[in-house]
């Protein structure tokens, strides 16, 4: 049998009886056998306890039990985020075994209540930071359009198990752009909701004042669905608003959108020669559908950046400052090049970069006074190769991969962005359109997302014959 493509269309499947939870998770084991060891996705599998799940939600469906959307749906989750059946280990030797042991995030309490089927735990960079280590004990993640190049970071297994079908949808962070990046190299969608609108506790901190958990999933639609579940308010996180999330209709056209089109900065002379006309031709879908269009600069684009770095740096360093000192080798290379910036940030660097920071929110809210989205490409080229990850000296080089990735600007922000796939380039590796909102602006990015996808399939574009290829060889 052919298995639905997206959660939308599984959800539909589940209540009209051509789909059960326990087919859906089965094909996603069996997935899971085949591809796994190729592609890095999983850090633990949790096969009974999802076939469990799945019983259950047939069984409650049957009755006329209906959770909502997510009912019998597989799932991912990160492994920086806390879960009971399992260990959080955030893919490092560092982290105490007893960290948020027997403890649900309250997001992953938000899927379980929703009757979400939790596959399992997936891969990350170290703490959600630095890079792949291979003289590390831990998978390497792999983009399944070519093993050989990288899946993105650091929400790497979600946006390749995505991608593969060794799940429907699943659960990402955002700090520096861990969410849209695996989904821009992975071609699936990925969106990081405002800052504060989804509850962070329960989840590994890397930036205190800069991470956001959001979804993983093949569609826009299907992003809406999952986030209208992780949206609200919760007591363990003083960071999270009361502002819960509707997602928008899917039958209107864009009749009045107004959309920025941000090009400075975002097409390097070292671009994918096939961005211009890959960008082009996605605002193109969006004028057809009734946006209008206007260019617009980023107010504050390189100090912004700058400011992510300072912040995430210093927050980071905060959280492993002892564990940094006592079990230096114990870390990642990368993790510890990315920590040791923390420490050459001064208090003052520090209070003078969020003021800076307040000063660019002001101005990005006024920019959004002109228009109601901004759109941009996320990534300049296709997934690098694994190779160019370092330096000639074979060090990990982290400030030339975001010279090609335009999404730490929107994390000191805070604002709403959906990342979507919006065609290939020459080696067919996917490459991304970034759509920008206001402060919780989500429904606006969200049903621009839908209509794209109401008239292209890029996010319906699987890799099979790459990733088949590779596992058997």
């Amino acid at each position: 049998m052919t298995l639905p493509a997206t959660l939308t269309d599984a959800a539909q499947a589940l209540r009209t009886g051509t789909v059960t939870s326990i087919e859906l998770t089965r094909a996603a084991i069996e997935t899971a056998d085949r591809l796994d060891s190729v592609v890095g996705t999983y850090l633990a599998r949790f096969d009974e306890y999802a076939l469990e799940r799945a019983e259950q939600a047939d069984a409650e469906l049957a009755r006329g039990k209906d959770r909502g959307p997510l009912h019998g749906i597989p799932f991912g989750v990160k492994d920086i985020l806390a879960m009971a059946e399992g260990p959080t280990t955030a893919q490092s030797l560092i982290l105490d075994p007893a960290w948020g042991q027997g403890k649900d995030a309250p997001v992953v309490a938000r899927l379980k209540a929703a009757g979400a089927v939790i596959t399992g735990k997936t891969t990350t960079m170290e703490f959600a930071c630095g890079m792949p280590d291979p003289d590390k004990p831990f998978p390497i993640p792999r983009n399944p359009w070519n093993p050989a190049t990288w899946a993105g970071g650091s929400s790497s297994g979600t946006g390749n198990g995505v991608a593969t079908g060794m799940f429907l949808a699943g659960l990402g962070t955002d700090t520096g752009g861990s969410i849209r990046i695996p989904a821009a190299f992975c071609g699936v969608s990925g969106l990081m909701p405002t800052f504060g609108r989804v509850p962070k506790s329960g989840c590994v901190p890397l930036g205190y004042s800069l991470d956001h958990i959001g979804p993983l999933a093949r569609s826009a639609r299907d992003c809406a669905t999952v986030l209208e579940v992780l949206a609200g308010p919760h007591p363990s996180d003083p960071d999270c608003v009361d502002a819960p999330f509707t997602a928008p209709e899917t039958h209107r056209d864009l009749t009045g959108l107004r959309i920025g089109i941000v090009r400075e900065y975002h097409f390097p002379d070292d671009r994918d020669p096939a961005l211009d006309s890959v960008f082009d031709t996605a605002i193109n879908v969006l004028t057809r559908q009734g946006a209008s269009i206007v260019e617009v600069t980023l107010p504050y684009w390189h100090e912004m950046i700058t400011v992510d770095m300072i912040t995430m740096g210093s927050e980071a360093l905060a959280y492993h400052r002892i564990d940094l000192s006592d079990r230096w080798e114990d870390y990642f290379l990368a993790t510890r090049a990315m920590l040791a910036t923390g420490a050459q940030v001064s208090g003052a660097d520090y209070v003078q970069a969020q003021r800076v920071r307040r000063v660019a929110q002001d101005a990005i809210t006024r920019l959004f006074e002109t228009v109601d989205i901004v759109a941009c490409p996320t990534a300049s080229t296709g997934a690098p190769r694994y190779e160019s990850l370092n330096d000639p000296d074979g060090h990990p080089d982290i400030g030339a991969l975001f010279s090609s990735v335009h999404t730490p600007y929107w994390d000191t922000l805070g604002n709403p962005v959906l990342a979507i796939p919006m065609g290939f380039n020459s080696e067919r590796l996917p490459l991304s359109l970034q759509l920008a909102a206001p402060t919780f602006g989500e429904a606006t990015i969200l049903h621009a997302g839908d209509v794209f996808q109401q008239h292209t399939d890029w996010h319906l574009q699987v890799p099979e014959s790459s990733i088949e290829g590779a596992a058997a060889a």
